[in-house]
This record gives C-alpha cells, structure tokens and sequence, in this order.
C-alpha cells in the first residue's frame, strides 16, 4: 500500500536522494522517480500517443536510469540527467517502429532563416462554444506532430509542451544548440505546412 512521503522525504534534496541512490539505498531512487514521474510520463505520452507504451518506456527509462545511477557525476540537475535517458529510449522505441517521417530527419538545415521566436503551432483559448471546433483543431495538431521524425517531435514537444531552454534541451538530448535549433526550424516548417489551414483561422 502506498503511503504519504512526510515533509523531511519531501525536503531531501534531489543531490543528496542521488548520493543515497548510488550506495545502494532503492526507497531514496524511488523518491526521486515519484518526483517526475507525471511529467515524464506526460512527455512520453504526447510522443507516442498510446497510454500503454507511455507505462512501458517510462519504467525501462527508470530501470535503466536505476543501472546508470553510479555513473551520474551531478554536472547537471537529477531531472535533466534522466529526462535524457528517457528521450533516448523513447527516440529508440519510435526509430524501431519506423514511425513515418523519419526518413526526412535532417541536422543540415541552414541556420540563418531560424526565428527563435516563431510560432510552433498555433494557440488560442477556446470559449465553451468552440471547445468541439478547439478539439478538432488539437487533433490536427497532434497527427501532424506525429508525422515528424522522432528527433524532430522530441524537440517540438521539448520547446513548446515543457518550455524547455535551447540550452535545456540540447543537454537533455545530447547535442548542440545548433542541431536543436535545426531540428525547431525543419518541425516548424513542416508543421505549418501541414497545419497551414489552421494557421490561417486562428
């Protein structure tokens, strides 16, 4: 039966639950998975849209973050450390399922025409009379984010579900700020592309 963590479990800091971890203590990593447990989840769902394959990533992203856990040097925050072993796992999972897009996957696109700062996708509240209009709307949404690239939705998701920093999602992927910035440019294009209708009724 699961019990109420008391307010000492919640303020033990991330770094010292980690230094617990690493000897060995398994309550203190499984703390630090309560922790981020929704939010890692969520990430994983809105990638593979499918309840049941969000469990199953989400406990082999913990299971293999529990085997790595000596190797974490704290260079960076616990959450950023294992949001990186979750993306990889996920990205995997996704390369494996040959999910459409992928082949488009391409670091080289030129820099120079990136807005940091344009639209991914477009947003506006719905009024209780536009909810159904608003729901088809994030359905589109969600089936055009589908057909990017694994590497491309992480970072779309990453940026505008999370609201991640370039610097932010560049660490938890393992690359540059550049490629992540390249990566933003090719999703956006393609995404209003696709979505270019709706684009144009917001």
């Amino acid at each position: 039966m699961d019990t109420e963590a008391t307010p000492a479990e919640v303020d033990v800091p991330d770094a010292e639950l980690v230094q617990q971890a690493q000897s060995g203590d398994t309550a203190a990593f499984d703390q630090l998975v309560s922790r981020y447990r929704s939010r890692i989840f969520g990430m994983i769902y809105n990638m593979v849209h499918n309840e049941q394959d969000a469990w199953d990533l989400a406990q082999d992203s913990f299971v293999k973050a529990w085997k790595s856990i000596g190797r974490f040097r704290g260079q960076s925050s616990f959450y950023t450390w294992i949001y990186r072993i979750v993306m990889n796992v996920t990205i995997d999972s996704l390369r494996k399922k040959q999910v459409q897009g992928g082949a488009e996957f391409d670091d080289t696109i030129q820099l120079k025409e990136i807005d940091p700062a344009s639209r991914t996708v477009p947003h506006a509240d719905a009024l209780p009379h536009e909810q159904m209009e608003h729901k088809e709307i994030r359905g589109r949404i969600d089936a055009a984010i589908a057909e990017l690239s694994p590497e491309h939705r992480a970072v779309i998701l990453m940026k505008e579900i999370e609201g991640m920093q370039y610097h932010e999602i560049a660490e938890s992927l393992g690359c540059s700020i550049g490629t992540v910035m390249s990566r933003l440019f090719y999703a956006r294009k393609k995404l209003q592309g696709l979505l270019r209708d709706v684009y144009e009724n917001v």
